[in-house]
């Protein structure tokens, strides 16, 4: 009898701690999944960020570029530097047959020396509407053979990279070497022309790009000849004015655009 009431003891004794046990387990589950979601650490949110804002993050803000504004751009650049060529080569021309007739109507006269000066000032004005023509060719040959890339530029911190219209390769600038862009109204639409620094050209330490032909008609034109821009602002798929931040804060406030 103390043997069988032992054991009913200890089985009465032992029943609360299984209950505990298994009604800890039932409600540890329980407590966990009603648990604030602080417990486990704070949950990831992903922040979507404009377009005008990406350049916050570090990250290269690029510009895209409209095709169908870009090619009624070209067609409106190469007419109206053919029409400067044509000038220009009219203007020698002229100047030049100007002091052939002093030289045969003023015979003995003494102005052979001017007549002389006078021709071989029209000598660079004839040079400059043959390398028109020149660059214009190589211009549509590379046309042809290239489509139209997608971006106009990058804007990162290292500086800028440019897309520029019949160039094989981009232009890289760093910042030291870029003041920014002028705003100007050229040919009735506004375009971005490029501003350097005194003094660089293409052979600066880490500038790109700088000594292709067409690179140079537009980024240091001639000046004979009126400038055409370097992008034309409707064909940008950001506003001047996002494109004016990301190039401050990407260069510390040293460029930006000029309006």
């Amino acid at each position: 009898m103390s043997e069988d009431g032992d054991t009913s003891q200890q089985v009465v004794e032992q029943d609360p701690e299984q209950d505990s046990d298994q009604d800890s387990e039932q409600v540890s589950p329980q407590l966990t999944s009603e648990a604030p979601p602080e417990a486990a650490g704070p949950p990831e949110v992903q922040v979507e960020v404009p377009p005008g804002q990406q350049h916050d993050l570090g990250r290269p803000f690029v510009v895209g570029i409209d095709r169908d504004a870009v090619v009624h751009r070209r067609a409106v650049v190469r007419t109206v530097e053919r029409r400067g060529a044509w000038v220009t080569l009219a203007i020698a021309v002229i100047g030049t047959v100007a002091a052939l007739y002093a030289l045969v109507a003023f015979r003995g006269a003494g102005m052979w020396p001017f007549a002389l000066l006078l021709i071989l000032a029209m000598v660079p004005l004839a040079l400059s509407t043959v390398m028109v023509f020149r660059i214009q060719a190589e211009r549509q040959e590379w046309y042809a053979a290239n489509e139209l890339p997608p971006v106009a530029m990058r804007i990162s911190a290292r500086g800028l990279e440019l897309a520029c219209d019949g160039a094989a390769y981009p232009v890289v600038l760093p910042w030291a070497t870029v003041r920014g862009f002028r705003q100007q109204k050229l040919l009735g639409q506004y375009v971005l022309d490029l501003s350097l620094a005194r003094g660089v050209s293409a052979t600066t330490a880490g500038v790109r790009g700088l000594d292709q032909p067409s690179v140079r008609t537009v980024v240091k034109p001639n000046p004979l000849l009126r400038p055409i821009g370097l992008f034309l602002v409707t064909a940008l798929d950001q506003p001047v004015h996002i494109i004016d931040e990301a190039m401050k804060h990407f260069s510390d406030g040293r460029a930006g655009i000029d309006r």
